[in-house]
């Protein structure tokens, strides 16, 4: 890429509201991050050109997510989540709603079948992890069961 073009296009990211620009040209790939008042810049080359390395940009931790603590209970099925029976009906269970085993705690529809999923322990609901009407995969978290 022209030493000019890419002058330019660094003068207008620092003078600008934007945050980062990336541009892919037959050349190769440049891409430009404003980062706290200065303007860092990557380049990539042509994908037929040896790779070089990138200049190192300071990478932020965040903590882990802890492990939720109780008993986890997953979808058995790959379908659509549903909290209650219908759609103005009252959900099944709620944070708080203490639950037997074999109760019914939720619905998975699957190929237009509507499967009710039961708890599989005893105990108290202390959390919902499906969205109603989101689609789950097989083994997702659904409830976790003190």
């Amino acid at each position: 890429m022209d030493l000019r073009k890419l002058k330019t296009l660094i003068d207008l990211v620092s003078e600008s509201n934007v945050s980062e620009l990336e541009i892919t040209e037959a050349e190769g790939k440049v891409r430009i991050v404003k980062s706290g008042g200065q303007v860092l810049q990557q380049v990539a080359p042509a994908p037929a050109a040896a790779p070089q390395a990138a200049p190192a940009l300071p990478v932020a931790e965040l903590p882990a997510p802890a492990a939720p603590t109780g008993h986890v209970v997953k979808s058995p099925m790959v379908g659509t989540f549903y909290r209650a029976s219908s759609p103005g009906a009252k959900a099944f269970v709620e944070v708080g709603s203490v639950v037997k085993e074999g109760e019914t705690i939720c619905i998975i529809e699957a190929m237009k079948i509507l499967n009710e999923i039961e708890a599989d322990k005893s105990g108290t609901i202390s959390r919902i992890l499906g969205e109603n009407g989101q689609a789950v995969e097989y083994g997702q978290p659904l409830f976790i069961i003190e």
